[in-house]
């Protein structure tokens, strides 16, 4: 059975009956310094949680309950795991000493005309702190802000793979094709690609795209997201030409000057490419980079776990840095095998 601890740090989340409430739900059941509160998932309300995560044995006395914003109130921090352009609507009903982590995109653009274009259903609902640790200055941004937009999956991969790389590359060129777990799709998605690939939002309409863009300044993204036959991770080629006289070792040593010291995203070394595989079950990153002197241009392989790096962890270390909590508190670094 589920006990409460004393002295920690309650946290609620909204839209837990998802795949990355799930995710969220194992990692804080495992956190030392937080405790569940109230979970909410409107359609699922009266349901145990192991009715729809039965992988989370020994949380069978929480159950859902109505995304009601008095409950959600009754905790020092909430996570919002909702379907883009619900959290808003949640968040204006909020006291102001709560605490707050967008898992969804409704705070993460600063442009009202490229949320207005890729968002067309929902108003602007304006912008928070960005919530990517391993860029520069983000840290201490993230410790003193009250709410965090917690970045995109497919986002996060490819900020991580380009942005240390901005000043060798021409940013006007950039090409992302990336494929992606289809719990990155949610439920429904697992029939439709089983055995398959395939490209979709194809021409740069996925959302993702002014997220990227926005994080990398004056950057013009082509981006193609894709499905592949993979219950999570996500695998993004990354490319763009380069300076003249940028070489590889420029690449490798832009890459290294900015993750040396990172515990969660790791440089690989040479001649290793990395594998969504490695990264299964963590919070981690891996890149590789190489020059491609044919075409002149840079290419970084970037994996991550869609539901770790690219969504739960990832939110978890956000929480830990606003907390003054030691940062990799109630994560991992390493994947699972085989």
């Amino acid at each position: 059975m589920h006990t409460i601890a004393v002295g920690k740090t309650r946290v609620a989340v909204a839209g837990a009956s998802g795949y990355a409430g799930g995710e969220l739900l194992r990692l804080l059941a495992g956190h030392p310094e937080l405790e569940i509160g109230p979970l909410t998932a409107q359609a699922s309300a009266g349901l145990p949680v192991t009715e729809l995560h039965p992988q989370l044995a020994g949380l069978d006395d929480l159950v859902f309950s109505a995304t009601d914003p008095a409950v959600l109130a009754n905790a020092d921090l909430l996570f919002t795991a909702l379907p883009h352009g619900e959290s808003a609507a949640l968040v204006a009903q909020l006291p102001d000493h709560l605490k707050v982590i967008d898992l969804g995109a409704d705070f993460r653009l600063a442009s009202a005309d490229a949320w207005s274009r890729y968002y067309p259903k929902h108003p602007h609902a304006g912008h928070w702190t960005y919530g990517l640790p391993e860029l520069p200055g983000a840290r201490e941004a993230i410790e003193i802000a009250p709410a965090v937009a917690a970045p995109g999956c497919y986002a996060t991969a490819s900020i991580l793979a380009l942005a240390p790389l901005l000043p060798l590359i021409d940013p006007a060129g950039i090409v992302i094709v990336a494929a992606s777990g289809s719990s990155g799709a949610g439920r429904g998605a697992h029939a439709e690609t089983f055995g398959s690939v395939r490209a979709y939002e194809v021409g740069g309409t996925h959302r993702h795209t002014p997220e990227i863009e926005q994080a990398l300044g004056s950057a013009t993204v082509s981006f193609t997201p894709m499905l592949a036959p993979m219950s999570r991770g996500i695998l993004a080629t990354c490319s763009a030409p380069v300076k003249p006289g940028v070489t590889g070792g420029d690449l490798r040593a832009a890459l290294n000057e900015i993750y040396g010291s990172e515990q969660f995203v790791h440089v690989l070394p040479e001649g290793r490419w990395p594998t969504t595989g490695a990264t299964i079950g963590s919070s981690a990153a891996q890149l590789q980079v190489a020059h491609d002197p044919h075409a002149g241009r840079a290419v970084v392989v970037s994996a991550l776990d869609n539901l770790g790096k690219g969504a739960a962890g990832q939110a978890v270390q956000i929480a830990n840095i606003m907390l003054g909590l030691p940062e990799s508190a109630g994560l991992t670094a390493h994947g699972v095998a085989p």
